[in-house]
């Protein structure tokens, strides 16, 4: 996959991770009722990013990111400051 977003300074550029559209319980959720995930895999870094690679798995703040549809990919720009923990 070639990245078409080339992130500034200290930005990072994610995929959101998909939810699974039924309940532990079997229970299908219509695309409206889902809420987004918070926890995505980063695609691209900026030259300022300093504890971050491409690859990580994270958890950001929901509030404080920019989402763009390119392709029918929704990138999130989310700022290094933003971003609460690695998933390991």
């Amino acid at each position: 996959m070639s990245l078409k977003l080339e992130p500034l300074a200290d930005n990072v550029v994610a995929l959101n991770d998909e939810i699974k559209p039924t309940t532990s319980s079997g229970i299908y959720l219509p695309e409206g009722s889902k809420e987004k995930s918070k926890i995505a895999k980063i695609v691209g870094v900026g030259k300022d990013v300093k504890s971050l690679k491409v690859g990580d798995r994270i958890v950001y703040k929901s509030y404080s990111t920019n989402e763009v549809k390119i392709d029918s990919l929704e990138y999130i720009l989310i700022k290094e400051e933003d971003v609460l923990a690695k998933v390991k």
